[in-house]
């Protein structure tokens, strides 16, 4: 069936806009060509703008907003220009950095391709142990999350864990310093892969050692509510299979109340030939000692359906104590992953976050 693909947009042009890092660059850089690709008479342009979150690297994300660190700035220009900076069409992220919960003024317009969503380990340049089962006792593992360290530690009692900030280069870097107390650290392999780092991965880890993040491995595009035009313009690029995947995993996490620091791990799997959704999840506490995970199946068709998967499942981890998990993390306290080598609580206050977003302008 043949598409219409007129569009009513001032001077045919579409404004991007994205976090700053090389691995967000690379991720509008990926949309902009998706877009292009469909609808050649348009220019698109991306913005790519330094956020609080990108800012502040002092903290674990779970100790003072979670996801919504990475969103805030960029949805002030979706709906208006601020000073010298345009206002946005679309805002490109990677999902799992997405809130399940978005400002009533705006909406996920779709979800694209999904690479592998697994979890990597990267070790120290030069080593030669390659797994996470090879290193000795008491190794330090970076991660600055909790549904990653929960996981490790069911497995691995006898590792450390601590939190690295920063993006995917600082990271590495911090890692092989010649006095980095790290071993090793636990990245998203899609994000290594994504800008030609894919190289560095030492394991990519499965369940049931390690169920990854919701929506990892995919991009989310955030839009204005009821923006028909973008709207005209996502259905085309949009990523059918992944989408219900990552709509089933999103309204797990949402039934849950969870944010991007909470321990829940999934797996999903689609069958295109069949409609066959799988889903499994996993809620462990932070210190790994207790844990509930399940597992649902149905035919799904649409991203209503894979919402109701996701309520079907995290229903079932309720039954078997899962709000109990959750209920008994207290997040106003937490300022370090569980068995983390620093013991004092960070109380530094917070850098108050600047009202003019630091950009560059992409063609």
């Amino acid at each position: 069936m043949p598409h219409d693909d007129t569009l009513d947009i001032p001077n045919n042009h579409i404004q991007i806009g994205g976090r700053k890092s090389v691995l967000a660059v690379y991720q509008s850089e990926k949309i902009k060509a998706l877009i292009l690709d469909k609808f050649p008479q348009l220019k698109c342009s991306i913005l790519a703008l330094s956020t609080l979150g990108d800012k502040v690297q002092t903290k674990p994300l779970y100790s003072f907003g979670g996801k919504a660190l990475w969103t805030k700035e960029l949805e002030i220009l979706l709906l208006e220009a601020v000073e010298q900076y345009p206002k946005l069409d679309l805002i490109v992220h990677a999902l799992k950095d997405m809130p399940t919960n978005l400002p009533d003024e705006f909406e996920l317009g779709c979800i694209t391709n999904r690479i592998d969503p697994r979890d990597a380990v990267v070790m120290k340049a030069g080593s030669t142990i390659t797994k996470l089962s090879e290193l000795p006792e008491g190794s330090l593992v970076g991660t600055s999350s909790i549904r990653r360290s929960s996981q490790l530690l069911r497995s691995y009692p006898h590792l450390r864990f601590d939190s690295v900030r920063g993006n995917l280069q600082t990271r590495l870097r911090k890692l092989d310093a010649p006095d980095s107390p790290f071993s090793c650290l636990i990245l998203a392999a899609a994000g290594l892969d994504r800008i030609d780092m894919g190289h560095r991965i030492t394991q990519r880890l499965d369940a049931p050692e390690m169920y990854y993040a919701v929506g990892q491995g995919a991009l989310g595009i955030e839009i204005r509510k009821g923006d028909k035009v973008m709207k005209k313009i996502l259905e085309r690029i949009e990523d059918i299979p992944a989408s219900l995947r990552c709509h089933a995993e999103r309204s797990l996490m949402r039934y849950l109340e969870g944010g991007c620091s909470v321990p829940i791990g999934v797996g999903t799997s689609y069958d295109e030939a069949t409609q066959v959704l799988n889903f499994k999840a996993i809620i462990v506490s932070p210190d790994g000692t207790n844990s509930v995970e399940d597992e649902v199946e149905g035919v799904v068709k649409t991203k209503e359906e894979a919402d109701a998967l996701g309520i079907k499942l995290a229903d079932l981890l309720i039954a078997k104590g899962a709000k109990e998990i959750l209920d008994s993390i207290d997040f106003t306290r937490i300022n370090e992953p569980p068995t983390s080598t620093n013991n004092t609580p960070n109380d530094t206050p917070l850098a108050t976050p600047t009202t003019t977003p630091n950009a560059a302008f992409l063609s």
